[in-house]
């Protein structure tokens, strides 16, 4: 079972600001779902391959094929800026 400091410290490394109430709230609310998870752990899995999903789902992607476009200054021209041949964006890293 969980008890309040507990929680008080889950919420400290999440950097939460919690109310007695909610503490209160989160313990009860936390201590069911470790319950939970106590009656899963009873169950006798042997022989149950580790899985992320209960049913077998895979991506249906496209081949990714590389084309040049044929227009390249239809492109360049609706840029808001351009420098030669490339597009001038906005410097977001070391911006000092």
């Amino acid at each position: 079972m969980i008890d309040r400091e507990q929680v008080r410290k889950v919420a400290n490394l999440a950097r939460l600001e919690l109310t007695s109430e909610e503490e209160e709230l989160f313990t009860v609310q936390l201590g069911r779902i470790l319950d939970y998870f106590e009656q899963l752990s009873e169950l006798d899995i042997t022989g149950v391959a580790p899985t992320t999903r209960a049913i077998d789902v895979s991506n249906v992607t496209r081949a990714d094929n590389l084309q040049p476009y044929p227009d390249r200054e239809a492109i360049l021209q609706s840029a808001p800026e351009q420098e030669g041949d490339y597009f001038k964006v906005p410097k977001i890293l070391n911006a000092e």
